[in-house]
């Protein structure tokens, strides 16, 4: 980074003794988000500095388990937790063979990125083939399964543990909220991507959220 563009307050690289401040460390951003506070005047100028540092275009992919209620109400918080954990241990290393990386898991949720779309829609599928072959919890048990949703687009990438974006905002809407378990739903940007590549989809339906977005929604064929 220019020293010339940092905001004043904020360590230099190497300074003091200290480790120098990676590019797009969780350190770095918070101080950027921190001079914003502090300097409301220079905020736009910040807000860009924080698209250099932490701006990439990439595909995103979020799942969301299916079945929460159900396994609560019938075997217990403990049963579903079990379930989440056999989850994780499914997905990380299917994302990581189609070169993605498992971002952050929140409850039954997991947060992926990828360079491109194709490994995000190789990485589903490999995960939906792999959970088949997982056994329920218990006999009377839903089997484990998953609602994707994939986005591509900009993004704020922070320090390859946390992701800010449009894209992450719509693939969470469709994973958590419009996907039937099992399911592979795109957004409008992700879809035409696939398609550009090669990837055939289909339009399967579009939402109106609040402020007025219209949430298009593609399948893969």
């Amino acid at each position: 980074m220019n020293p010339a563009d940092e905001p004043s307050g904020l360590m230099p690289a190497g300074a003091g003794g200290t480790p120098p401040i990676r590019h797009n460390s969780r350190e770095h951003f918070e101080a950027l988000l921190d001079a914003m506070v502090a300097r409301p005047d220079e905020r736009s100028r910040i807000a860009a500095q924080i698209e250099r540092d932490f701006g990439e275009v990439r595909a995103v992919m979020v799942l969301d388990m299916s079945g929460f209620s159900i396994t609560t109400q019938c075997h217990g918080i403990a049963c579903f937790l079990l379930m989440i954990h056999q989850l994780r241990a499914v997905a990380k290393p299917a994302v990581e063979m189609a070169g993605g990386l498992v971002v952050k898991a929140e409850a039954d949720n997991l947060y992926c990125m990828f360079e491109d779309v194709p490994q995000a829609v190789a990485a589903a599928r490999e995960i939906n083939a792999r959970l088949e072959q997982v056994p329920p919890v218990y006999p009377d048990s839903p089997p484990i399964s998953v609602a994707t949703g994939i986005g591509y687009g900009h993004i704020l990438n922070i320090d390859e543990k946390d992701m800010f974006g449009d894209e992450l905002n719509l693939a969470s809407k469709l994973g958590e909220d419009v996907a039937e378990p099992g399911q592979i739903l795109l957004t409008e940007a992700a879809s035409a991507r696939a398609r550009a590549l090669g990837i055939k989809t289909r339009e399967c339906g579009r939402d109106m959220h609040a402020s007025s977005l219209v949430l298009a929604r593609f399948e893969l064929r």
